[in-house]
């Protein structure tokens, strides 16, 4: 089976194209570096001939409001033309646990219309929405610090390891399109701060955590619901704490 991976040079896709490569299938990473544009279609034409899945995690190079919302409408609509086009039969796209939730921010937005357009368009698909990656705690932490005081929300949080969802997505890939969403989460649930505090600990960072109800994520207040799981979901083997271990072994 031919699967090209969309973002298949990324943090994500990358893992997938390794997964399914080992699997036998014929997978191609396809990425500006690749020589396919999204932005303009160039390239896509060629890199879904005879491809049966495509598995699009490309993210926006930009989290301005009105460049990420442009993103997201235009690739979406591109690759929907072009997959219609070549005859593909499974389009797998990643998206994030809690968007409809987390509409005060412009990122949130483009997600939820990404989202919209996939179901509205003729290839039959699967949406995987996973919980915030244990590999972009660091950046949260690094957006919410002001000296050295981070202020967080005590809301809580269901992280998992990004091989966690690579793996969900190799999986889903080679199974028939769900025409549905499926959420994938990590194992346990911490609040926001404590988790940070986890992290800064395990570095050795002396930073102050603060809890505040009103410390924004992304521009959104939080509350125990948003950045969690549904009843139902997929869950990831990896614990934070032994990603963590791991993480700050190879530093």
């Amino acid at each position: 089976m031919k699967v090209v991976v969309i973002g298949g040079t990324g943090l994500i896709g990358s893992n997938v194209v390794q997964r399914l490569g080992r699997d036998g299938h014929e997978v191609v990473a396809a990425s500006p570096s690749t020589g396919v544009d999204l932005m303009t279609g160039q390239g896509l034409a060629r890199v879904l001939e005879g491809a049966q899945v495509v598995v699009d995690v490309a993210n926006a190079p930009s989290f301005e409001d009105e460049a990420v919302m442009t993103f997201f409408e235009t690739t979406t609509r591109n690759l929907s033309v072009a997959e219609h086009a070549a005859g593909v039969e499974h389009h797998l796209a990643l998206s994030v646990v809690g968007t409809e939730r987390l509409q005060q921010s412009g990122y949130f937005r483009a997600k939820s219309v990404q989202e919209t357009q996939i179901k509205a368009s003729p290839i039959p698909y699967t949406l995987l929405r996973a919980t915030q990656f244990f590999e972009f705690v660091g950046g949260i932490i690094e957006s919410s610090a002001q000296g050295d005081v981070v202020r967080l929300s005590p809301a809580l949080i269901q992280p998992i390891a990004a091989d966690d969802v690579s793996a969900v997505l190799a999986d889903l890939a080679t199974g028939m399109p769900l025409n549905d969403t499926v959420e994938v989460a990590g194992p346990d649930r911490f609040p926001l701060d404590e988790l940070a505090r986890k992290f800064l600990a395990a570095h050795k960072d002396p930073r102050t955590v603060i809890a505040d109800v009103h410390a924004r994520y992304f521009g959104s207040e939080l509350d125990d619901r948003t950045l969690v799981a549904g009843n139902g979901h997929r869950t990831g083997p990896t614990r934070f704490h032994t990603w963590l271990s791991r993480s700050v072994a190879r530093d």
